[in-house]
């Protein structure tokens, strides 16, 4: 009886530890992974960050979705046509799409999903993802009704969408789940409350099981997905921590199937000593420094904001620490994307001697370092082992090179959003790009004037908004991209960002899991993926 009872109390904590049952445990083919810290938001139109992405993927299809690859397919569309002048997409949406109650995807979904992100009481930081579409732009500053938004259910299946403009970049845009549907009907039963387990109804091939903050988010296969029956996973299990250190142990323990990121403290043991589960590799992301541009002593001080960014190793940082295959980084632009020509400045050119001389001179003109008052600068960054470690280099280049009193304020991964977005940050904060979508727009609209909580720094610059404007109203492809390349430099001439490095994905995959393999944009929706059994 007393084993009994142990067996029971075991089986009890597991259940809660993990969030799925015994007869998920014992006949589903289960996957659990590793996704970091705690997502922002499971709302579609809210959540900000990788972490809610990841989760979304999973959840809901877009007009456009990721194939194996990470490359866009058709997803809830089976068609699109465009007008000759770039200003009307028709989209079919497939006679087989279904929500999660059975009920049909329609039109209808997609109008309402896109009218919600613009408005202004959604409160969406992505909601300039649809200012190409007619009217988004003054419906999200409240200059136009939601019923302006160039939308239309021509019927169930045809989705029309009518631009202000031509935007080269507008179809690749629809990768992105921000454009993703919502049921109406969904939402207008529950309100707010339509994104809590057991209300939300998804299109993806998964629908929300469970979710306990702070530990993980269970999604279980949807059995109305169009392609349910090449879906092997039952059960996703994304478990949440702000620690890569605990993820790498519950990953040694068989607890996690994947860790998104492993930590740069334990490179080296984990390429000598488990060398099969390593997978990494370049994405389009940049992890960089944002500088407030809204306080004293950088608002009004380039000299200084520029030595802050020359001082930096940024080749002891991608060797000595991350070991992973990130490269030194001088633009915001990840490298990468066809036709785009990085434009670097040219002390990156330069010897890192070179570019520390340069630093201090700026520097003491700026009426700090050698003579003048030290600089007081503060970090503000999240709480992970391996963040802090490339921010303590940071901080003891800084202190050594320029004479700086570096502060590293360590805060959750949400209040560094938050404070970043609300601009209340000191001086510079930790942050990082995955691209929405393989163009350099992706990178580059974070630092519009006219884009809110999005741009974290609070960079204001009108000649970089017009070269962005009339970058995307071009329909040459390379003059787009020329056009992009002098909005960039521009930008960069200003120093309201410091790039560190351009990222790569330190994954560590079980040899369990099959059909995991690179993408550009580090997405690998679990419906491609099996898991062998244990």
């Amino acid at each position: 009886m007393r084993l009994s009872r142990r067996l029971a109390t075991a089986f009890v904590a597991l259940t809660l530890a993990t969030g799925f049952s015994a007869s998920a445990a014992w006949a589903d083919m289960v996957l659990n992974r590793g996704n970091q810290a705690e997502p922002t938001s499971l709302d579609p139109q809210k959540g900000t960050d990788v972490q809610s992405a990841r989760i979304g993927y999973d959840l809901f299809e877009g007009l456009l979705t990721f194939g194996p690859d990470g490359k866009a397919i058709p997803g809830a569309a089976e068609k699109w046509t465009i007008s000759d002048d770039g200003l009307t997409y028709t989209f079919t949406l497939r006679a087989d799409g279904k929500w999660s109650d059975g009920t049909p995807v329609t039109a209808a979904d997609f109008v309402f999903a896109w009218q919600r992100l613009v408005d202004p009481k959604t409160a969406s930081d992505y909601a300039y993802f649809l200012w190409p579409v007619k009217n988004g732009e003054a419906i999200s500053n409240g200059k136009q009704p939601v019923s302006a938004l160039g939308v239309q259910a021509v019927d169930a299946r045809t989705f029309k969408v009518t631009l202000e403009r031509s935007t080269g970049y507008f179809l690749g845009s629809l990768l992105h789940r921000m454009t993703y549907p919502i049921s109406k009907a969904n939402v207008e039963k529950f309100g707010a409350d339509f994104v809590k387990p057991g209300n939300l109804v998804s299109n993806g091939a998964y629908k929300l099981d469970a979710y306990m903050p702070q530990s993980f988010v269970k999604a279980v296969k949807n059995p109305h997905f169009r392609e349910a029956a090449s879906v092997k996973i039952d059960t996703v299990v994304f478990h949440h921590s702000d620690s890569p250190e605990t993820e790498l142990r519950r990953f040694r323990a068989g607890e996690l199937d994947i860790v998104q990121m492993a930590p740069v403290t334990q490179i080296d043991w984990l390429r000598q000593n488990m060398p099969e589960t390593i997978m990494f590799y370049p994405v389009l992301g940049t992890q960089y420094l944002g500088i407030n541009m809204t306080k004293e002593p950088f608002k009004s001080n380039p000299k200084l904001r520029e030595a802050l960014y020359l001082a930096i190793d940024r080749q002891i940082i991608v060797e000595k620490i991350t070991k992973a295959g990130d490269v030194p980084a001088w633009t915001l632009t990840s490298p990468g994307i066809d036709g785009y020509t990085l434009p670097l400045p040219a002390l990156a050119k330069a010897t890192q001697a070179e570019r520390d001389a340069q630093a201090k001179r700026l520097i003491e003109e700026a009426g700090y370092g050698k003579g003048g008052k030290p600089l007081e600068v503060e970090i503000l960054h999240n709480t992970n082992e391996s963040t802090r470690k490339i921010m303590v280099a940071v901080a003891s280049m800084w202190q050594s090179k320029l004479g700086a009193k570096v502060n590293l304020n360590n805060q959750e991964w949400k209040i560094v959003l938050q404070n970043a977005g609300e601009k209340s940050y000191a001086g510079t904060a930790v942050l990082g790009w995955l691209a929405d979508f393989p163009d350099p727009y992706t990178f580059l609209k974070l630092l519009r004037s006219d884009v809110g909580k999005m741009n974290r720094s609070g960079y204001d610059n009108a000649v970089f908004d017009q070269k962005l404007d009339a970058a995307n109203a071009n329909t040459d492809p390379a003059q787009r991209m020329k056009l992009l390349a002098e909005a960039e430099a521009a930008m960069l001439a200003d120093t309201p960002i410091i790039p560190i490095y351009h990222q790569a994905y330190r994954n560590l995959v079980s040899p369990r899991v099959k059909g995991w393999g690179p993408t550009p944009m580090g997405v690998q929706p679990s419906r491609y993926l099996e898991v062998a059994a244990k």
